[in-house]
Formats: C-alpha cells, structure tokens, sequence
C-alpha cells in the first residue's frame, strides 16, 4: 500500500536505509539531501519503506505545487526491488490532489505512460569505465583526441582537492553571466551543498590551472551507488582554448579506469553539450520529465502568462 506522509511524519532512518539499498539510488534522494533542496518536502511511501518517492513542494498565490529542486536532476521512485510500469503509475496516480501543478523529473528506471499530464524523455549520458584506460579511450571521438593532444602540449596543470568557492566564482565570471535564472541564494545553496558532500566524503573538487596559476576549469565530481556524478563545472576562454576540460575528464577517466564505477556526466538537453559528453564515448539513457496542471481553466491562463514572462 503507497502511503501519503507529509514532512513530520518520515522516518528518514528507514527512508535513508530504502534509498541505499535502492538497485536504483540517487544520492539526490537522501533525506539530509532533499532537506537542503526543498525544505519540508513530503513522501510517498509503499509498505514499509520497500520503495519511495520524494514530494519536492512549494506554494505560490495559495496554490500547492510540485517542482524539481536546483542541483537535483532525478527523483522518482527508488526501489530495494525491480519496477514495472505499473508500480511507477500506481505512485504517480497516488500524488495528492491538493498539489494542482507538477513539473518533477523521475529517474532512468521509472518508465511509465499516462493518458494525464505530459511526459517527455530527457538525455542523460553515461560512461562504464569497466575497461583500462587505453581502451576506454579507444571509443573517444576523432576531435577529442585531438583536442587533448593540443592540451598535452599546452602549460595547463591538473589540481585535485582545489576550495570549492573557486570554481562558484569561475562559474559566475564566465557561463553564469549569460544565465539569468541562478541567483545569489541558488549560488549559496551550491556552496552549501557542496561542503556537506566534502564532509561526507563523497565529492572531489578538480581544476585547471594556467602557466600563470590562474584557475580555468573546475569541476564537482560526486561519488554514490557506484556512480561518479560530473555534479558541476566552470570554465573561461583560456580553458576552452586549451581543452582544459576534457584534459580534467581525462585524468579523472585514467584514475578511475579499470573499475566497478560509472561516469555520469548528468547529460543534457543542449546539442553541443550533448555532442562533448558522447565524444568521451558516452551512452545516451533518458529520464522522464513529467508535468501535470490540475488548475481550472482560468490560472491555467495566468500560469502560462506567468511563465511566458519569466521566459520559461
């Protein structure tokens, strides 16, 4: 039986102990995670904890919505045994009804269809580093060979254990500037999140620096349920000059070759990032991104004139 409990009502003991043993866990999904995302967030819960699915909530102008939280790309149902489509679609159908909109994403294994709402499949990409090394790179793409012989050649320098404030600022320097929908809290929140990794000792803090010590490239590597997440990264012209970037994936490829770890570069949407993250021989798997409106017809209207003018 899948179970509705709002915040005050979750064991996270036993929630915790669900999402490790998940055949499909996501570190996302550990409840000292969810509590830095979406404070105060809800649960659905089959049996005794024998699989779960968080409810990331906020509220606006009185209405309950679900969202995905920043830095969180998957959710979904996890699970300590294999799942249908059924089992998927008996979660979803059992999401309360006082939450009138939904836009979550669910995670690789949740396949399901739905005659409510809209479901489309986003990329995400991933590399088994089973093989050594020089096999691995066997399957790298003709330009990333040469992109790496030209940063072989070049005075960029890998650093590991580097302070993770560096690469936030690198980031807000260079891409961060053309994105207008991070703001300082969003930035804070990754700092935040960032060091409690470090703490837990699941996370890597890479970068790349320059003939003159200058840092170009960084990069947020998170290890969990025998996955290495490519969680964050930043770079400047000089590093894409350089091909400072795919020198640190390299090196990180090269460390950990050979071993029961998977590289998962968190995909994306964008064709050119996309098109990098498969000339490292990566696989394309898909995670559904699901949307529901509930509302009536009329702040179905103001919904979309609301989003219209955020640009979403």
């Amino acid at each position: 039986m899948i179970r509705y409990l709002p915040h005050d009502e979750i064991d996270t003991e036993k929630w915790d102990d669900c999402i490790k043993k998940s055949f499909n866990g996501r570190i996302y999904a550990y409840s000292w995670y969810l509590d830095m995302v979406s404070e105060g967030w809800d649960a659905l819960v089959e049996n005794d904890y024998e699989r779960v699915f968080p409810l990331t909530h906020g509220k606006k102008f009185g209405i309950c919505y679900l969202f995905q939280p920043r830095f969180t790309q998957q959710l979904g149902v996890f699970s300590q045994s294999l799942l249908s489509e059924e089992t998927v679609q008996r979660f979803i159908s059992a999401i309360p009804q006082k939450f009138k909109y939904i836009e979550i994403n669910l995670n690789t294994f949740n396949r399901f269809t739905t005659a409510k709402g809209k479901i489309q499949q986003w990329r995400n990409h991933e590399l088994d580093l089973i093989n050594p090394h020089a096999k691995i790179a066997e399957g790298y793409s003709k330009n990333l060979k040469r992109n790496l012989k030209k940063a072989a050649g070049s005075k960029v320098t890998i650093v590991k254990n580097i302070q993770p404030e560096s690469v936030i600022e690198l980031f807000r320097q260079n891409k961060g500037k053309e994105l207008k929908n991070l703001s300082d809290a969003d930035y804070q929140l990754l700092k935040r999140i960032i060091y409690v990794l470090l703490y837990k000792r699941v996370a890597e803090v890479w970068g790349a620096f320059s003939e003159t010590n200058d840092l170009c490239a960084g990069v947020y590597f998170v290890r969990d349920h025998q996955k290495a997440i490519f969680y964050f990264s930043a770079t400047d012209e000089y590093a894409r000059r350089t091909s400072a970037m795919p020198l640190i994936i390299d090196q990180f490829i090269r460390d950990n070759a050979a071993s029961h770890l998977t590289l998962d570069f968190e995909g994306s949407n964008d064709e050119n990032l996309s098109r990098f993250y498969k000339s490292f021989g990566a696989e394309t798997l898909f995670y559904p991104h699901y949307e529901l409106n509930r509302l009536n017809p009329l702040l179905r209207f103001g919904l979309q004139i609301l989003k219209q003018l955020r640009g979403n």
